[in-house]
């Protein structure tokens, strides 16, 4: 698989387009490898990525807002600076709290999302 890094490893923002991926929610693919997948997701207040699972380990970072978040039926509030795990299999969902953005790193990458 080629990854999108090229031979300098940079990634500009600008390059790459939002897609809708659900209600009230939106993902910028950034870059990925076979290794690694970073993905920026914006939500409306209130929207929700419904529970599921996958095999990958995720580790998302909130950069704006605040989420419930539920990993395996343990809900937590989590705000901006924050950072939550899920490891492969785990049952996860998350909501808006307010207008929030997230980054999500996954390993390997989600061959679903490309």
């Amino acid at each position: 698989m080629e990854n999108q890094f090229g031979m300098t490893g940079f990634i500009y923002n600008d390059d790459h387009q939002w897609e809708k991926f659900g209600e009230g929610i939106r993902r910028k693919i950034l870059g990925y490898e076979k290794d690694i997948m970073l993905v920026a997701v914006e939500f409306k207040k209130d929207a929700a990525a419904n529970n599921h699972k996958h095999p990958h380990k995720q580790i998302s970072y909130i950069v704006k807002g605040s989420f419930e978040v539920n990993i395996n039926n343990e809900k937590k509030i989590m705000k901006a600076g924050d950072v939550f795990l899920v490891l492969p299999n785990l049952d996860h969902c998350v909501t808006a709290l307010e207008d929030s953005t997230l980054v999500d790193v996954f390993t390997p990458y989600r061959e679903d999302f490309v």
